[in-house]
């Protein structure tokens, strides 16, 4: 066994001190309801997260290494895919698996300027802006209330000659119908991308969800189910997809060697591509129209040791929503409580409630009243996003009346499940609901 160096020793110092500047830094803070404040969603850490965060910068290798390969690594397995490959955010992870239905090394199968991508018509904005910025068409279903996600039927009802993919997200931590939409895909020879950014954790069927489609993408933004504070993932089932994403990532390159390694391949200087000479240096070949989209080091050290409490966040997130939705039930008669797709066991992200036609108040007196007493909500993201100014005279093909995006731009809003939320601060949320529908 080496012998410690003055280096080591002063890294363990350091470590050590940590440990005590978190429990200085960070005292828990005792709730009171209507003044303190109560967040949709937040990021729970401890000293574990500080310690490997600041071990990665004593490093001071500053962009992607040894936490990124370790957290690929696990997080390919909690996810049930073979390869995960790490980016800078969950909207670059959507671009990037998009952009990938779109690389010359899917031969016939790749999809070409104006083919049309299936998606949701009510949801966050780079689900669909993807689909867009690649000049292929979206093709906008409805959702179903209750459950926020597209139904097999509206999917079903949209798929026409030019359809090629369906890109989908899981609404709030709720899958949406995994094996009627495989089904589909498979029928019609349709790739599927599973946008799971509201929902690591979720099952279907007993699967993991982002496990079913080609392609899966997931988000550590702090409101989400771990957080590197900014971060993303795509995750593949086939290694030759996993080729095409990182060399999307990376600058498009076509050479696959890690941050700070040469001649992974053993023939740096031995190939000939394009209209290159031959010899030309492998790591300045470029196979596509790429970006830089890599996460540093340091985020992914924080990833790695929140994927550890990632079991605990979800009981925690779940049995809030259960206690919401228990302590809400009895105003059912004004406010549709939402429910879990069929088959599915989700990971709350949200709770959403929808303000019933015929209560005798808005959801925007509603949300007035839960935020004077400082709760957090939001609306469902973008709402019916074809309503949003982004995308007046968009190309798109639109199926159905959108009929329910509607409700949900005029109705909808939902508040934390968060593993912040005590059942101190459930109760509270409850009762102030409760009081606002009663006195109405």
């Amino acid at each position: 066994m080496a012998e410690k160096t003055r280096a080591d020793q002063l890294r363990a110092q350091i470590l050590g001190l940590v440990k005590e500047y978190h429990h200085e830094a960070f005292p828990q803070k005792p709730f009171l309801g209507g003044i303190s404040t109560i967040p949709v969603s937040g990021k729970v850490f401890d000293n574990h997260e500080l310690e490997l965060l600041v071990d990665s910068s004593l490093d001071f290798w500053l962009t992607t290494g040894r936490y990124a390969e370790l957290f690929e690594k696990s997080f390919a397995k909690v996810m049930g895919m073979k390869h995960a490959m790490l980016c800078n955010s969950g909207s670059s992870a959507n671009l990037l698996a998009v952009t990938a239905l779109t690389s010359s090394r899917l031969g016939k199968r790749a999809l070409k300027e104006g083919d049309e991508v299936i998606t949701a018509a009510a949801g966050f904005p780079t689900t669909v802006n993807p689909i867009l910025q690649n000049r292929l068409t979206p093709v906008f279903v409805d959702i179903q209330l209750g459950t926020y996600d597209s139904s097999v039927e509206h999917i079903e009802a949209a798929i026409g000659p030019k359809t090629k993919a369906i890109v989908m997200a899981h609404t709030l931590g709720n899958p949406f119908d995994l094996e009627g939409v495989m089904q589909l895909a498979e029928k019609h020879n349709l790739f599927v991308v599973e946008d799971t950014c509201d929902a690591v954790g979720a099952k279907f069927n007993g699967k993991p969800v982002g496990s079913f489609g080609d392609l899966s993408t997931a988000s550590f933004y702090p409101a989400h189910h771990i957080t590197m504070g900014e971060g993303g993932c795509v995750m593949v089932k086939k290694a030759s997809m996993k080729k095409i994403i990182e060399s999307l990532r990376d600058w498009g390159r076509d050479c696959w060697c890690p941050p700070g390694q040469d001649d992974t391949c053993g023939r740096r200087f031995d190939w000939q591509l394009g209209d290159l000479p031959y010899g030309y240096d492998h790591k300045y070949v470029y196979s596509h129209i790429g970006y830089n989209l890599k996460m540093t080091d340091m985020q992914a050290a924080i990833g790695v040791a929140q994927l550890e409490k990632l079991p605990d966040f979800i009981d925690r997130r779940n049995a809030n929503w259960k206690r919401l939705r228990k302590g809400l039930k009895p105003l059912e008669e004004f406010l549709l409580l939402p429910r879990a797709t069929k088959n599915s066991e989700p990971s709350w992200f949200g709770f959403p409630i929808t303000v019933k036609a015929e209560a005798p108040f808005s959801r925007f007196d509603l949300v007035q009243h839960i935020e004077s007493r400082r709760i957090g909500t939001r609306q469902l993201f973008g709402g019916n996003l074809l309503r949003q100014p982004a995308y007046k005279d968009m190309p798109m093909r639109v199926v159905g009346d959108l009929k329910n995006a509607d409700i949900v731009t005029d109705s909808t809003f939902w508040i934390g499940v968060y593993p912040g939320l005590t059942n101190e601060i459930i109760d509270f949320m409850v009762e102030t609901i409760s009081e606002f529908v009663t006195s109405k």
